[in-house]
């Protein structure tokens, strides 16, 4: 007697068990669906934004309908104010200030013509010498020593009542100095 009130016991929990598990509706075979779409869902909008960054990243730039750079003038002041065979930087126009042995004046950018590293000037040799990859240039810009290509690009230079005027909206590309690159004072 005591054998069978135990196996009705038994038998009483192993029904109570499997009903209890009919009326749960989380199980195995649900969690993992919920899972693998969870990581579905999350592996194709990790997929959509690297395909918006690529997008971005190749879509050309917009053009406001002229070809021409908009125009950004740099008064660097009074032309007396700079010595012969000197170079003075200037930060927030990314070119350097060259006053030639002469007295002529010649903005050269700071980019370097190989692949874009700033160049400094280094005064106790009087030239520009790139960190990046050794190119040497001289105070206008000429190439001394390569890898660089060509000179350094420059900017459009205007002296107007004895003040220094540089336009720093286009850089202009040229391969080496030409004496037509330097502007003067013009002495009344």
């Amino acid at each position: 007697m005591r054998v069978r009130c135990v196996k009705n016991l038994i038998e009483t929990q192993s029904i109570n068990t499997i009903q209890q598990s009919k009326m749960n509706p989380v199980s195995k075979h649900t969690r993992r669906r919920l899972l693998n779409g969870l990581w579905v869902t999350l592996s194709g909008l990790a997929l959509a934004e690297i395909a918006w960054v690529v997008g971005t990243f190749l879509k050309p730039l917009k053009s406001n309908g002229s070809s021409e750079q908009p125009v950004k003038v740099i008064d660097v002041g009074p032309a007396d104010l700079f010595l012969p065979r000197t170079v003075t930087a200037f930060p927030q126009g990314r070119f350097y200030l060259a006053c030639l042995e002469d007295g002529g004046f010649l903005a050269l950018s700071r980019r370097c013509t190989h692949l874009g590293c700033t160049v400094p000037w280094d005064p106790e040799k009087g030239q520009f010498a790139c960190p990046c990859h050794a190119s040497v240039f001289d105070i206008r810009g000429d190439v001394i020593r390569s890898p660089a290509p060509r000179a350094l690009d420059r900017f459009a230079v205007a002296i107007e009542n004895n003040r220094v005027k540089v336009n720093v909206g286009k850089p202009i590309r040229r391969s080496t100095f030409d004496n037509k690159q330097v502007v003067y004072r013009v002495h009344p």
